[in-house]
């Protein structure tokens, strides 16, 4: 990420790249209360790799969700939350483009949910209030350093050896494992000092290309420019990176990456096998989808969302899979995989293989997020909540009126933290709103407060005149 407590770094950055100009957001003085010694981390560990913390009235981590019903947005900084208010007219906003305004630049997903934020507040009597926000901005290149998409196709298809290319992935590990461009080597930007000599080519003058997680990462360039440093004169950045080959090409992943990155971590996912039928053994939970059906079988596929992680593997030449995978991403599937090596290459790993018939019924099931309630369940609780359980509507006043469940406790979510005395610490409270985003925020602002029995409903419950309802989930 970015920030001025960086700004040396960033100039230096500059210099090596032949960067002129680049503006730096710059950092408001905002009064607070707050305790000398933050209790917790201010900032992602990623954001760790170019940064340092910059007090504690600056976090920087992730836009997780806004509601402008109860004023509130969080920010996800690895595997928590923090919660802050905001005043729509009075927040200063900073989107990508460095254009500045109010809380409208927050409405319509225009910074998106996902996107690197960094924001200053205030703070009095433990709540936090968003007095700025700002979007990381696209990295600033010289246009002789890019490689569109278009360039990069044409020496993939190539290969590195023909192609005359080394290209390296600039992400962490973890995020090489879930699925790369073809042909890419792991050279982590957090550990290029450590392994660079191992990884980079002797010949100074060789094509090197790098990339990571989109415009906006300073992996990649940040590699760039270490490598110009040692010596190299032939330096490619793929500035849009990984989301944009996603979205008209295939990845790679191999047999390892599968186990560790998907399969040992429960990662939802939908695993093609695209051999024949006639094939007994296979890869735990893959799904027959043979190759000489394709045709038909991607034209039925109706798989939501487009973007849910489909990996196919075939018996170990990898061409059966890549022309699935090609005419998956023709049809609009952005997040599709291809196991290098297939079959063989998982099995000649060591790992474990099935036998029987393997399924033909392809569904994709979003793995549920901390403290969600699946939909069915949900459903359950509204029509007969047991005992030891309370559902808690945290919609506004003007909503509720509109119509209720007739077994929940209405709090609205801008009054929850004043008024947690009505709600019952011996039972298990589910929160519910009308989209999930107010009950998603409810959920992490009594977790933080102390709540363990806690949980959410994660979708849509609507209300008719007569008191009929309906609860769905995209």
């Amino acid at each position: 990420m970015w920030g001025r407590i960086d700004k040396k770094r960033f100039v230096a950055l500059a210099a090596l790249l032949g960067i002129g100009g680049a503006a730096m957001p710059s950092a408001a003085v905002v009064s607070a209360e707050i305790p000398a010694s933050p209790a917790r981390p201010v900032m992602g560990k990623i954001c760790m790799n170019c940064h340092k913390p910059e007090g504690n009235n600056v976090i920087r981590g992730y836009l997780d969700g806004v509601s402008f019903k109860a004023k509130m947005l969080q920010v996800k900084l690895d595997d928590r939350v923090e919660i802050f208010n905001f005043d729509k007219n009075t927040i200063q906003v900073v989107n990508e483009q460095r254009k500045t305004g109010s809380g409208e630049l927050l409405q319509n997903n225009l910074i998106r949910k996902g996107h690197e934020i960094r924001v200053e507040f205030s703070q009095t009597n433990g709540a936090k209030t968003a007095v700025k926000l700002t979007a990381k901005p696209p990295v600033e290149l010289p246009a002789e350093m890019l490689i569109s998409t278009s360039e990069l196709e044409k020496l993939v298809k190539l290969g590195p050896e023909k192609g005359g290319y080394f290209l390296y992935d600039s992400r962490p590990a973890q995020r090489f494992q879930e699925g790369a461009i073809p042909g890419a080597v792991n050279l982590p930007f957090p550990a290029f000092d450590k392994i660079a000599e191992k990884l980079l080519p002797a010949d100074k003058k060789a094509l090197l290309i790098f990339y990571c997680s989109g415009p906006a990462c300073n992996m990649s360039p940040g590699s760039a420019a270490k490598a110009k440093k040692l010596g190299y004169g032939n330096i490619k950045v793929y500035k849009d990176g990984m989301p944009a080959w996603s979205e008209k090409h295939y990845a790679v992943l191999t047999p390892q990456s599968l186990k560790e990155a998907w399969l040992d971590k429960d990662m939802s996912h939908v695993l093609l096998d695209v051999r024949s039928t006639g094939t007994n053994r296979f890869i735990d939970g893959a799904i027959s989808f043979p190759a000489g059906q394709a045709k038909r079988l991607v034209k039925g596929l109706d798989l939501k969302p487009k973007k849910a992680p489909i990996i196919l593997y075939d018996a170990g030449k990898d061409r059966e899979a890549v022309t699935v995978a090609r005419a998956l991403v023709k049809a609009g599937y952005s997040n599709v995989k291809v196991l290098a090596g297939g079959f063989k290459g998982w099995e000649s790993a060591g790992f474990p293989t099935e036998t029987g018939k393997r399924s033909a019924k392809i569904a994709y099931v979003p793995k549920l997020k901390p403290g969600e309630v699946a939909l069915d369940l949900f459903k359950q609780y509204a029509a007969v909540l047991p005992d030891g359980f309370a559902i808690v509507d945290v919609r506004l006043p003007a909503e509720v009126s509109a119509g209720k469940l007739k077994n929940a406790i209405a709090v609205p979510l801008m009054e929850l933290r004043d008024r947690q005395a009505e709600l019952p610490r011996d039972k298990t409270i589910i929160l519910h709103c009308n989209t999930g985003t107010q009950a998603e925020i409810a959920y992490n602002m009594l977790k933080d407060q102390g709540y363990m029995n806690v949980r959410y409903f994660n979708g849509k419950v609507t209300f008719e005149k007569g008191g009929s309802y309906s609860i769905t989930k995209d």
